[in-house]
């Protein structure tokens, strides 16, 4: 039915508004405690933490940002806190890593120090700092016949554009050619890509900073049924990678070619996703995180904490994702004007500015200063 169903009795304006209120007052007192501890830490450090403007330009690429001031004092803070436990290797010296964990763990500096650490451990356990030289995907070209995906173009801000073809997918077939600890490695090599190749080159070809993609999942038949435990478990073991060790990477996803039977099968996608997330999405109903308002051809959950990251579409998605990223730079299977011509189509193609020569030029990824 069109229109706001979402909203129940018990959650009117007012009461989102606050919400939104209490949520912008919580992190405004992380933020004032990680200052407390930042003046409190040990002044013994062997890194000198400069002040920077809210304004920050890379001559090198020519990029441009504007930072927070209150996110880049906490990050200041988290900083100093790592160095101080020994905790903080050169290569994860990024202001905009830091970040990311601080928002996953909302500001909450114990919190987001021990997932660090544990993602420390984990990278060094995983072999994951030298796994794009160390691992061969022999198996890659069958993979891809039984689970289309791929990255292809960028949307209008200059994010990479990944895109798997779910309604084609085949796991049974598909643990037939791989297995599970395999296609782990493969995925994890996968984001040390995105990290070391993609989000450099998109940031430089945007002149803005990018560490974030958008996701398309085309759902077009498929059948729920046909994904088993292995499949399920695979799937849940990539989500905690994800979340654990990459975490608020991904800034918006748009489930495609979800027929009227969706909803209805929604209880079983649900044990697909991490139970935390899971709790937070309703296909019907609402919660305090998010509101669901229905139009003719789309469902669209509204995240109330942060900006909107998922969009549940119908058959009528064409518009939607036109609106986000350009026609030249979506495949012609999901309404776009790209057909590319190399074997495979546009999923193989591999398409964006990490693969232009004059992006790369300019990128020298030895050289970078990271924080």
């Amino acid at each position: 039915m069109p229109g706001e169903v979402g909203l129940s009795s018990e959650y009117g304006s007012g009461k989102r508004f606050d919400i939104e209120a209490c949520e912008d007052e919580k992190r405004r007192i992380r933020i004032r405690s990680l200052k407390k501890k930042a003046m409190s830490a040990s002044t013994r450090l062997t890194h000198n933490i400069k002040r920077r403007n809210r304004r920050v330009a890379d001559c090198r690429f020519a990029i441009e940002e504007f930072r927070d001031e209150e996110e880049e004092e906490a990050v200041d803070a988290f900083r100093q806190v790592l160095v101080q436990k020994g905790l903080l290797p050169a290569r994860h010296d990024d202001y905009h890593t830091m970040l990311r964990f601080l928002k996953a763990r909302k500001f909450d500096l114990e919190k987001t120090v021990h997932m660090w650490a544990e993602m420390l451990n984990w990278r060094k356990e995983y072999g994951a700092d030298s796994i794009i030289q160390d691992f061969v995907y022999d198996e890659y070209e069958e993979v891809q016949r039984y689970y289309p995906h791929g990255y292809h173009g960028v949307d209008k801000e200059g994010r990479p554009v990944y895109i798997e073809r779910l309604g084609k997918a085949e796991p049974s077939r598909l643990m037939g050619v791989t297995t599970v600890e395999r296609f782990l490695k493969y995925h994890v090599q996968g984001f040390e890509k995105i990290f070391a190749e993609k989000f450099p080159a998109c940031s430089i070809a945007a002149k803005r900073h990018i560490d974030s993609t958008i996701t398309i999942l085309d759902v077009h038949g498929m059948n729920w049924m046909s994904f088993g435990k292995v499949a399920h478990d695979l799937v849940m073991r990539m989500q905690k990678i994800d979340g654990d060790n990459y975490p608020e990477t991904l800034h918006q996803m748009f489930i495609v070619n979800a027929g009227n039977g969706f909803k209805l099968l929604w209880n079983t996608a649900k044990g697909f996703l991490d139970p935390r997330t899971a709790a937070k999405i309703h296909v019907r109903g609402y919660t305090s995180v998010f509101a669901l308002k229905a139009t003719e051809g789309h469902v669209k959950l509204v995240n109330i904490d942060s900006e909107l990251m998922l969009q549940v579409l119908g058959n009528k998605y064409r518009n939607r994702l036109l609106e986000v990223i350009d026609s030249s730079q979506l495949p012609d299977f999901l309404g776009g004007g790209c057909s590319c011509p190399n074997e495979g189509g546009c999923l193989r193609s591999d398409k964006g500015p990490w693969n232009s020569p004059e992006v790369m030029k300019v990128w020298q990824p030895h050289s970078v200063k990271q924080y």
